[in-house]
């Protein structure tokens, strides 16, 4: 385990790489992929679920209980049941957020997708978040996806986050950086 990495992402990224390499060999990624997002969302805007997989006093008999009603009536896969419950048998379950987090980016990895933050300070209509994806595509040579929010404090402007690469363009951002200088003469 390198210093740089806690033992939580450590294994998190583990298991991510192992459901990963079942879905590829038994050729269900995309299935599997949706599969995962619907269990992401349910996580998300489940307090009930969210709560559940993050209290370690849960028996093993009702967390597999759980994981088989939520499979069965979500439809889950096979290879993703028995992942859920072999989290749940190595008391691993708690991972599931960054495990599915490492999954998505694997995923995205092997579609030549890059995730990306961008930030506006109003709301920009399906062209213009068309328009930057496609122009941000063909400078990267890979399709972007964004997370996109409208942050009403920035004033105006952008702030773009892709990876550790930043454009900020917000006046808030401008006006800090004249203030810099103000401060240094």
């Amino acid at each position: 385990m390198s210093a740089n990495k806690s033992f939580s992402t450590e294994t998190s990224e583990r298991y991510s790489r192992a459901l990963f390499e079942v879905s590829v060999e038994t050729k269900d990624q995309e299935n599997i992929e949706t599969e995962v997002k619907v269990l992401k969302s349910l996580i998300n805007n489940s307090n009930e679920i969210k709560n559940f997989i993050q209290n370690p006093t849960h028996s093993l008999e009702s967390q597999n209980n759980v994981i088989n009603l939520l499979s069965k009536n979500l439809g889950f896969s096979k290879n993703l049941k028995n992942f859920l419950l072999l989290l749940i048998k190595k008391r691993r379950i708690f991972f599931i957020s960054k495990i599915i987090e490492s999954f998505l980016k694997l995923c995205m990895k092997k579609k030549g997708e890059i995730k990306a933050s961008l930030i506006s300070s109003k709301e920009l209509n399906e062209s213009e978040l068309n328009g930057i994806s496609k122009d941000l595509s063909s400078s990267m040579g890979s399709t972007v996806k964004f997370d996109y929010k409208v942050d009403k404090d920035l004033i105006g402007g952008l702030k773009l986050q892709l990876g550790s690469f930043m454009i900020d363009t917000s006046i808030r951002n401008k006006l800090k950086k004249i203030e810099q200088k103000l401060l240094e003469n």
